[in-house]
């Protein structure tokens, strides 16, 4: 087949222990899935319906050293645990979720936090405020078949050392299943795909010369520093 123009290569993430690369088809962000952060940002953290956003799929970074994004001056951070899909569907049952789930990950949902806010102010949409150049940093994945499916443990992000948030997987409203489940209801999911799965409180900004760290027990930790 003849393009027009070269293809681009596609977006593609390390696997742990493997030689092969996790082709990326789309990412999509689950909001307000920790109580926590549901406060900060001023609603109300009760079990209300999941709602989801998206990145574009060539949003995913994995260098070490990750520029500032233009346009903002108020860049957030949000430190996420990453689920990979190796299958997927439509009305996936809650039973046969997990079995979509190719392996695990670390992430950052870049923000740039003013354009979110003057978006909402204005009642528009604020899809390019999650969406600056490289808006996924994400670490490498870990396959289920090498650490099974990560239902608990600790959560933290520092920065320059200093712990900006803390939390629990199991802290999440609504579980990685029961994502996979409610997302699959309203579009078709498909290999590559990923889910961020929401991050707990304590978002804030950072700043050139800044190291940050994102952290799940289990799982390698993603580590970048902004120039």
């Amino acid at each position: 087949m003849n393009y027009a123009m070269p293809l681009p290569d596609p977006p593609c993430l390390h696997i742990s222990g493997s030689p092969e690369l996790f082709p990326v088809n789309r990412i999509f962000c689950v909001g307000r899935n920790y109580a926590d952060h549901a406060r900060e940002m001023g609603h109300d953290p009760n079990r209300e319906p999941p709602f989801f956003f998206t990145k574009f799929a060539d949003a995913v970074f994995t260098g070490d050293d990750y520029p500032y994004p233009v346009a903002t001056n108020d860049v957030h951070p949000e430190c996420e645990m990453i689920v990979a899909l190796s299958s997927g569907g439509t009305n996936i049952p809650h039973n046969q979720a997990l079995d979509c789930v190719f392996g695990y990950g670390v992430g950052f949902d870049i923000t740039r936090r003013d354009m979110q806010q003057e978006a909402k102010d204005l009642a528009r949409p604020w899809a390019l405020s999650k969406g600056p150049d490289f808006a996924a940093p994400c670490s490498i994945l870990h396959p289920v078949s090498e650490v099974g499916h990560i239902e608990k443990g600790k959560l933290q992000f520092t920065v320059n050392g200093e712990i900006r948030q803390e939390g629990n997987i199991d802290q999440m409203i609504w579980s990685t299943a029961e994502m996979i489940a409610f997302l699959s209801k309203m579009i078709t999911l498909k290999p590559g795909d990923l889910i961020m799965t929401g991050t707990p409180a304590g978002v804030s900004a950072v700043v050139k010369g800044d190291h940050l760290v994102g952290h799940v027990d289990g799982l390698s930790d993603l580590q970048l520093t902004i120039t």
